[in-house]
Order: structure tokens, then C-alpha cells, then sequence
């Protein structure tokens, strides 16, 4: 379910020149910038903690995304699973157990706390903005760090860390927090922006012989 949470608070690249220096310049390039982006490709390194458990789980794999809350993560670590929505459907596979979970898509999917093609496309009217550090707004390697809280938060995402670089404004590092206190903490590397993702990449078909399971 942890990686259900990471992927209803995808986070996204944009592509662009970067010369803001003010928080509001910040702000206006972000919008500017993932207003152009379509869909996305990257490879995303997953830390997710469990508050209650105390507990750690790291994760390694590729997600795919799309406008429209389409969405495709395909983690090779630390077991396989898929976790794949048309905008419609939501399904969960998890081959060692040959069983794949489908529910309706949450409407939240498509919007800020989704798809951030779209919530960050409306930073100001999604978010209330500031940098997490507003005496050093950028970190150590130089990424503009934005700390980011929902105006209308879900269970799943109540605030958001997120490191952009200076010049393309890649997303390197985000931060997603819940209600519970939880965090997932995502890297992402190898980005490729607007390359025409095909709408088979968002669609899912259980292999043969797999139990299909009501998502709760």
C-alpha cells in the first residue's frame, strides 16, 4: 500500500531555462515550465517510512506518466510489482503472489495530488508556497528547494518537499508526507520528457491464471 501512496503523489520534470532567483519568480517558471509537459519517463530510487512500524522499505524502479492521471510504475525492487492506471482503472500486480488489484481510479489521480502535470502547472492556486529554507533556498547541489502544502490535503498527501535544479527545472528529490506522519522519499534520475508516451503503456492486462482482486 506504501507504494500505492508514492503513486498517487507522483511528481514530475519540466523542461525550460531557469533564471528565477525570487520565490515568485520560482513560482512562475515552475507553472510556465510543466504547462509545456505531457508525460514522463524516469527511473525513481523509493525510501519509504512507516511511522507506526518504525520501519523503513527501500524501492528501485521506473515510472511513466501522462496527463489525464495515467500512470505506470514498474518497481524491480524490492520485489516486482506494477502499478498501472488508465485514469479510469487502477490496478495493482504483484506477480509473487499472481494477483493483480483493481478498483476505480481516485478522481485525486488526475489532479494535484496525482498528476503534478497538473497540480504544479497551478502552484499558487494548489499550494501554498514557500521555500523550506527561506534564508538558503537551495541545497547543498544547488536545487531550489519548494515546501509545499496542499490547500485542499488528502490522507495521502499532506505536505511536500520538492528539490528542482536550477537550470531545467528537473525534479531530483521529493518528499511526500501523509496524515499519519509517514514519508516517501523519491530520486529520480535518467528523465525523459514529452517523448510520446503510447496509451498501451498506461493500460494493464492480467497475465493468464491471475486471482483478480477488489482494491481496498
Amino acid at each position: 500500500m506504501i507504494k500505492v501512496v508514492a503513486a498517487l503523489a507522483l511528481i514530475l520534470v519540466a523542461a525550460g531555462p531557469a533564471q528565477a532567483q525570487s520565490l515568485d519568480e520560482v513560482v512562475r517558471d515552475v507553472e510556465t515550465a510543466y504547462g509545456r509537459i505531457t508525460d514522463l519517463r524516469a527511473e525513481v530510487s523509493q525510501s519509504s517510512f512507516n511511522k507506526s512500524l518504525n520501519q523503513t522499505i527501500p524501492a528501485k524502479g521506473t515510472v511513466y506518466l501522462k496527463k489525464g492521471g495515467k500512470l505506470r510504475w514498474e518497481y524491480t525492487e524490492p520485489t516486482a510489482q506494477e502499478i498501472v492506471s488508465d485514469g479510469k482503472k487502477l490496478w495493482v500486480y504483484t506477480p509473487t503472489l499472481n494477483q493483480a488489484n483493481v478498483g476505480d481510479a481516485p478522481a485525486a489521480l488526475a489532479g494535484p495530488a496525482g498528476s503534478f502535470l497538473a497540480g504544479l502547472g497551478r502552484l499558487r492556486a494548489e499550494f501554498t508556497v514557500r521555500f523550506l529554507n527561506p534564508a538558503q533556498p537551495k541545497d547543498a547541489e544547488g536545487n531550489w528547494v519548494l515546501d509545499l502544502t496542499p490547500k485542499q490535503p488528502l490522507p495521502t498527501l499532506s505536505r511536500l518537499i520538492l528539490s528542482l535544479e536550477p537550470r531545467g527545472w528537473e525534479a531530483r528529490k521529493a518528499i511526500v508526507h501523509d496524515q499519519f506522519d509517514n514519508t516517501v522519499t523519491m530520486k529520480f534520475t535518467k528523465m525523459v520528457v514529452n517523448s510520446g508516451l503510447p496509451e498501451r503503456t498506461f493500460t494493464f492486462v492480467a497475465p493468464k491464471g491471475v486471482a483478480i482482486v477488489p482494491l481496498r
